[in-house]
């Protein structure tokens, strides 16, 4: 007879321990520990002295082909660039974001887009007339897609033997449930047993898996941190739900770059690829306001232009407050006392607003720049030239500091009708800035970028 145990496995990292603890030894959680039955059957004994071989031999490194890796047209531009270049067979995906953000909806139009692939949708949230009535809202084609709500791992099994899918969804993971695990759904043990079972159907059968999954109130994956281990490509779908347009990143891919991202906008009839994120994120040109720069970024392969907002006014409460929406708060207070140390302007007593326009959010150090001289201008009530867009990394010491792909970022600002970009003059060794069409002024410290700008 099979013997029961239990064990208590911390909710953040995974760690085991034999009985409960306030606080977890590996990574410090409080209140983490939940309690999971372990049935312990007897294991099968194999003899050394059998002799039998192993269906799996070792293979030197070298004898291991390396073929180029086949992959899925999603066709979905943004899509595959996040993903690398498509899906790969036997890979397991998980996709995660905010609820009400639009995962369903990306998954859904994008599966109905492919027709030529059979493809089983499984829902354990959803009923089969929800999911109906939205793949009539999205424009699509008919695809060849199954739809079945079941949240039974087992049963979902027996779905797949019979349907024979070339691309097997799960909406969401949280809801699954296997028998082999005496918890309900959405806990930890639950998570991590049906993860692992869809990994080895995955990588058996070489049948491309997305899980959607949940996320905590603290932005990250619902369960066990091993979930975002066990997947071979972590997608978050971010943004506002106040704002039209949705980011698609990149967080963890073992086929492709982690530094991709897409941008989609968010329409009744489904999500709309936008290919040239520039134009969007300058639909309005300010003239004559004050505390506005563009700067030229770049997310992953994609260079495009942002705006920079400031707002800068005397501190009415004593304590100045400091504010970033789409920048790091941290960064921006280096960066307010670079200007304070480095150029003399008193900000101590002021209250300091910064907004990057869209609602994305951006990591680029190239938009300091941009970031100081949008301050600067709201400060001084001084409009900057709305023809002029910069990139360049600020230092501690004041100086430009040189940026990667100076000339995707030129070539840029010049296609979208920019006459003048501000760019670090450690760029300029080789740059050929003839061919751009665009006025490129190097600068090596902020003082010569300010007066370049306010005159």
């Amino acid at each position: 007879m099979a013997k029961e145990k239990s064990v208590f496995l911390c909710n953040d990292c995974g760690y085991e321990s034999p009985k409960w603890a306030g606080k977890c030894p590996a990574c410090g959680a409080w209140n983490s520990f939940v309690e999971k039955v372990v049935r312990n059957t007897p294991a099968s004994r194999v003899s050394l002295a059998t002799g039998e071989k192993p269906q799996v031999r070792p293979m030197l490194i070298d004898d291991v082909a390396t073929d180029a890796l086949p992959r899925m047209d999603m066709r979905d531009g943004e899509l595959n660039r996040v993903l690398g270049g498509g899906l790969v067979p036997g890979s397991l995906v998980l996709l995660g974001g905010e609820p009400g953000i639009g995962k369903s909806t990306l998954v859904l139009q994008t599966i109905l887009g492919m027709p030529d692939r059979k493809v089983l949708y499984v829902s354990g949230e959803e009923s089969v007339q929800q999911i109906k009535l939205r793949a009539d809202r999205i424009a699509h084609e008919r695809g060849n897609c199954h739809i079945v709500c079941e949240t039974s791992l087992e049963t979902i099994f027996v779905h797949i033997k019979n349907v024979q899918p070339e691309l097997l969804v799960i909406d969401s993971i949280q809801t699954m449930c296997s028998e082999a695990v005496d918890s309900s759904p959405g806990s930890m043990a639950q998570v991590r047993e049906c993860t692992g079972m869809l990994l080895k159907f995955a990588k058996e059968n070489n049948i491309p898996v997305i899980l959607i999954g949940h996320i905590t109130k603290d932005g990250a994956i619902a369960g066990p941190k091993i979930l975002e281990h066990i997947v071979d490509v972590v997608i978050q779908f971010e943004g506002d739900q106040h704002y039209l347009y949705r980011v698609l990143r990149s967080i963890k891919n073992r086929f492709g770059s982690t530094a991709e991202l897409g941008i989609y906008e968010m329409r009744r009839e489904g999500l709309r690829q936008v290919t040239n994120p520039s134009e969007l994120l300058l639909s309005e040109r300010h003239k004559g306001m004050s505390g506005v720069a563009i700067a030229s970024a770049i997310e992953g392969v994609s260079p495009f232009l942002i705006e920079a907002q400031a707002l800068v006014s005397t501190a009415a409460y004593g304590t100045p407050q400091r504010s970033a929406t789409g920048f790091d708060g941290r960064r921006m207070n280096m960066l307010l006392a670079v200007l304070e140390k480095r150029v003399g302007f008193k900000l101590a007593q002021k209250d300091v607003y910064l907004n990057i326009a869209g609602g994305l959010r951006v990591n680029d150090p190239a938009i300091d720049l941009s970031v100081i001289s949008a301050i600067l201008s709201s400060n001084m009530d001084v409009e900057i030239e709305p023809t002029i867009c910069m990139a360049g990394e600020v230092g501690l010491s004041g100086e430009i500091r040189p940026v990667n792909r100076i000339e995707q970022r030129i070539a840029e600002a010049a296609k979208l009708g920019f006459k003048q970009i501000i760019v670090p003059r450690s760029n300029m060794k080789g740059l050929d800035v003839s061919r751009f069409g665009i006025e490129v002024q190097p600068v090596g410290k902020v003082e010569e970028a300010f007066r370049l700008i306010f005159g």
